[in-house]
């Protein structure tokens, strides 16, 4: 059984808009919605053996904020440019070099291609968290998917069992 856990970046500034899209920080209210998100995946036991992280600026702040509040033990964090904005297909390309003893990926990432690829493994679930995950995928979003494969190479569409979807305004309230 592997476990893969999708989490969109926290909401980020465009305070200054002549920054590079690659280099845009976390807004205040991303940075605040981040310790909620640790605290569940604390509470739901959803620690990652490793991380696949875009290596965009509000990826990585997302990222530090979340393993600050999660604590030891800090899993293995890969940052990979081949993250940033890309495609379900390239996100699968990057999973299926994880290695088969990691059973739990945190992928950490941006729309459209984050959400469309959640669409894509996501085979069946709770109709609710089906029908919210269908609907949207919001900045600070966490999906948690569980496949009944081996081999991450082995990821099929429709296959996944989607354990969890929640958001930060989910969390807080």
């Amino acid at each position: 059984m592997l476990t893969l856990s999708l989490l969109r970046h926290a909401k980020s500034s465009w305070a200054d808009p002549e920054l590079d899209d690659h280099e845009r920080p976390l807004a205040k209210r991303g940075a605040k919605a981040v310790p909620a998100v640790a605290k569940f995946i604390r509470q739901e036991k959803l620690r990652p053996s490793i991380v696949l992280c875009s290596d965009a600026m509000r990826t990585r702040a997302t990222l530090a904020l979340l393993l600050a509040e999660m604590g030891p033990p800090t899993p293995r964090v890969i940052y990979d440019d081949a993250l940033y904005l890309a495609s379900p297909d390239a996100i699968r390309t990057e999973l299926r070099r994880v290695e088969d003893s990691d059973l739990h990926v945190l992928v950490v990432g941006h729309n459209p291609g984050l959400h469309a690829l959640a669409l894509e493994l996501v085979g069946e679930g709770d109709r609710k968290m089906l029908a919210m995950l269908a609907q949207e995928f919001p900045t600070g979003a966490l999906a948690v998917l569980s496949f009944d494969v081996a081999s991450w190479k082995d990821l099929k569409s429709a296959s996944g069992h989607l354990e969890h979807f929640t958001t930060p305004r989910r969390l807080e309230s």
